[in-house]
C-alpha cells in the first residue's frame, strides 16, 4: 500500500533533477557556446556530481535532444477519443500539450530548438531521434487503429508526420507560442489533406 507514494515521490524528484539539469545546460549553451561548455560546468551549476549528471544524461547531447514534452504527448495521444483518426488525435493532442506550457517552458523548448538547429553535432545526433520517432509514431498509430506497428501504411504515415514536423521545425523556435501552435496545426491540417500541392 506505501510502496506506490515513494516511487510517485522518487520518479517526481528525478523528473526534477533532469529538468534543472537540462535548464542549466541550455542556459550555459546561451552564454558560453555549446562546444565551449563542458559537463563539468553545466553539472557544478545544477549542483549535482559529473557521475550524477551522467546518470540522467549519458552525453552532453543529450540534454539538448531530450524532449521532457514526450511523455506527456504520449500520453495525451492515447487518451484521444477513439473515433478520431491518427492525425486528428495527433492535432487534439499537438493542441492539447503545447496549451499546458507557461511562456518560460516555451521559451526554454524554442531555445533547445535552436541549439539543435545551430550545432552540427546535434544536428547529427537529431537524425537519430528522427528515427526513433517514426518507430514510436508507428506504434501509437498501430494502437488506435488496431494494425501492426511494422504495416506498411502505419510506418508511411509515421514517417509522414515527421517529414511534416521537419519541415516546420524552422519555422517555429522564433515565433511566440500561440503562432507555433497555428503553425504546426496547420502543418498537420495539411497532412490530413493528404499533403496537396
Amino acid at each position: 500500500m506505501t510502496t506506490d507514494k515513494p516511487a510517485g515521490l522518487r520518479e517526481r524528484k528525478k523528473a526534477k533533477t533532469r529538468a534543472a539539469i537540462q535548464e542549466h545546460a541550455l542556459r550555459l549553451f546561451r552564454e558560453q557556446g555549446y562546444a565551449e561548455t563542458t559537463v563539468q560546468e553545466i553539472a557544478a551549476a545544477a549542483e549535482v556530481s559529473p557521475a550524477t549528471f551522467f546518470r540522467y544524461f549519458p552525453t552532453k547531447e543529450d540534454t539538448v535532444v531530450f524532449d521532457r514534452l514526450d511523455p506527456v504527448m504520449i500520453d495525451l495521444f492515447r487518451s484521444q477519443p477513439a473515433g478520431l483518426n491518427p492525425t486528428e488525435a495527433l492535432r487534439a493532442t499537438l493542441r492539447d500539450s503545447l496549451a499546458t506550457l507557461s511562456d518560460e517552458e516555451w521559451q526554454l523548448e524554442a531555445e533547445r530548438q535552436r541549439l539543435v538547429l545551430k550545432a552540427p553535432e546535434l544536428r547529427a545526433r537529431m537524425l537519430d531521434q528522427l528515427y526513433a520517432g517514426i518507430d514510436l509514431l508507428a506504434e501509437l498509430a498501430a494502437e488506435r487503429v488496431h494494425r501492426p506497428a511494422d504495416d506498411f501504411a502505419v510506418r508511411a504515415w509515421a514517417g509522414a508526420v515527421v517529414g511534416v514536423v521537419m519541415a516546420t521545425y524552422e519555422m517555429t523556435p522564433d515565433l511566440s507560442l500561440p503562432d507555433s501552435l497555428r503553425l504546426m496545426d496547420q502543418a498537420f491540417e495539411h497532412l490530413q489533406a493528404g499533403l496537396p500541392l
